[in-house]
């Protein structure tokens, strides 16, 4: 894939008599990959952000967008700018209006959008963040965790072709955090490429393609999650933790309970690799690809689907959830709930986004590929 955004051996410090936060960094971010970014507090993830999205300018090296070498002319960073957008970690560094859809709208406005597309945009980003009934709301009434919802909302609006998102799932409640990483997968589903920095080992290592491994201002590891968190020594080093569903393999490995690969990357995928039900009866996981005009309920009784969990996953089914008034157990972590369900010998049902359709299957895909067990996948 090619190269969107590159840090070709920059330094930086805030201070000219201070640290080097950044000292040698070189990194590359390929388009179209869902890339962490790892380190401790202090390695410098922030700082690298802001220089990637040029709010900030490097003491020396470049950074480069599309294999172009930023120039720093407010005409050319405007126009990255519209392409490039970076949610920070404090929402209240991002909000500029007094009323939540104004915030919202500022982003899309300054781009000189029409007024209907800029309230479409609007209405759609506030209902992806579960924000919709508060558009009339000052800022200064919202919650920290609505604030970060509001900030996200803003981001998205901007339709980024490159989000770049620094710990974004902070201070958020566990069914938050699950919300932000199911818009993650959309926006990177629809074409968009995302960057994400946290501590969270657990979320990244079931969400990232690549891993970038920040430690001493430069870049020490570059790649797949498997083979860093292989060596043990380089991940203490970097001051992280093992992932638990990489730790728990790699234990049960080492007692001769199973081989280390396949690798698992969810909590679903251990437990049907651990369990083996070959010879057991599963659950069939009904997935319903909904539109948002399709009619949920009509679906459901002429499959006669009705009284099996449910669960949800993706912008259009949510938007067809709300239109048919239908109920579901699993308003998030859709995927993963329904196929615990399917190993339990429950048939479920996934109302899911077409564009979300192979991340939704994915840890069902994971036993049948491997030889595991075999859950029947039927797609309404």
């Amino acid at each position: 894939m090619a190269t969107l955004l590159e840090a070709d051996n920059i330094t930086f410090s805030y201070d000219k008599k201070g640290p080097k936060v950044m000292d040698g960094m070189s990194m590359k971010i390929e388009e179209g990959k869902k890339t962490a970014i790892m380190g401790c507090n202090g390695a410098g993830k922030s700082t690298l952000f802001s220089l990637l999205n040029a709010l900030r300018k490097p003491d020396s090296g470049k950074v480069l967008f599309r294999d172009k070498p930023l120039t720093y002319r407010h005409k050319d960073i405007i126009k990255m700018r519209s392409e490039v957008s970076i949610l920070f970690q404090n929402p209240n560094d991002m909000m500029f209006k007094p009323y939540v859809e104004q915030d919202v709208a500022f982003g899309p406005e300054n781009m000189k959008l029409p007024k209907e597309e800029i309230e479409e945009r609007v209405q759609e980003s506030l209902f992806a963040v579960g924000m919709e009934e508060y558009r009339k709301t000052p800022i200064m009434k919202l919650s920290y965790g609505q604030r970060k919802r509001v900030t996200l909302a803003g981001v998205l609006a901007m339709r980024p072709s490159v989000i770049i998102m620094d710990e974004p799932t902070a201070g958020l409640d566990p069914q938050m955090a699950y919300e932000v990483m199911e818009i993650a997968e959309q926006m990177h589903s629809s074409g968009v490429t995302v960057i994400m920095a946290s501590h969270d080992t657990d979320l990244t290592y079931s969400w990232a393609d690549e891993l970038r491994v920040l430690y001493g201002g430069k870049c020490m590891y570059a790649g797949e999650p498997e083979p860093f968190y292989s060596d043990f020594e380089s991940v203490q080093k970097a001051g992280l933790l093992l992932p638990t569903v990489f730790m728990m393999n790699r234990t049960l490995a080492d007692l001769g309970k199973g081989s280390l690969e396949p690798y698992p990357r969810a909590q679903s995928q251990m437990a049907l690799k651990t369990a083996q039900h070959k010879d057991v009866d599963l659950g069939v996981l009904h997935v319903i690809k909904a539109e948002r005009d399709t009619d949920i309920k009509a679906i459901i009784d002429d499959y006669q689907l009705g009284g099996m969990p449910t669960g949800v996953y993706g912008m259009s089914a949510r938007m067809a959830l709300r239109a048919t008034s239908t109920d579901v157990d699993f308003l998030y972590n859709g995927p993963e709930n329904c196929t615990m369900k399917c190993l339990n010998g429950q048939d479920s049902v996934l109302i899911c986004d077409p564009l979300m359709f192979d991340k939704a299957v994915t840890s069902a895909m994971f036993i049948n590929e491997h030889g595991f067990g075999k859950i029947n996948i039927d797609v309404v």
